[in-house]
């Protein structure tokens, strides 16, 4: 179900579990918006090694952009620059427009350490969608 058809939870008010919230909304849209749409577009007569080898191959380029959201891979340079992504998450109030909160995703606690929870469903302790 892609994220525009869920509900947001409620933010924490601790900072740091609402920065893990955050984090985990983060990780709840690129499942849902990038993950699992690839896997919705695979055609439904592949044969089983042929699902399994689109799904693993899904998981790695969800893995890959995770290491350059992380600053593990995905940077580009020379003497003088360096050209590199860099993937923040707000949490903006609808009334006022204004960024709640904000995190660079480089300086979380790491996208790919929550690729295999959030593959398996888990979205923390305050999950950021209702169920």
């Amino acid at each position: 179900m892609a994220t525009h058809q869920r509900r947001l939870t409620r933010p924490p008010s601790d900072e740091r579990k609402r920065d893990l919230w955050i984090q985990n909304a983060a990780g709840l849209i690129i499942f849902e918006d990038v993950r699992n749409y690839a896997i919705e577009q695979l055609e439904a007569g592949l044969s089983d090694d042929a699902r399994s080898a689109a799904l693993k191959a899904i998981d790695d380029a969800v893995y890959g952009i995770m290491m350059i959201i992380d600053g593990v891979s995905g940077s580009l340079e020379n003497e003088e620059h360096r050209v590199n992504l860099s993937v923040s998450v707000q949490l903006t109030d609808l009334d006022t427009g204004e960024a709640v909160a904000e995190i660079n995703l480089a300086d979380g606690d790491g996208m790919c350490m929550g690729f295999h929870g959030w593959k398996d469903g888990d979205f923390g302790l305050h999950p950021p969608m209702e169920t």
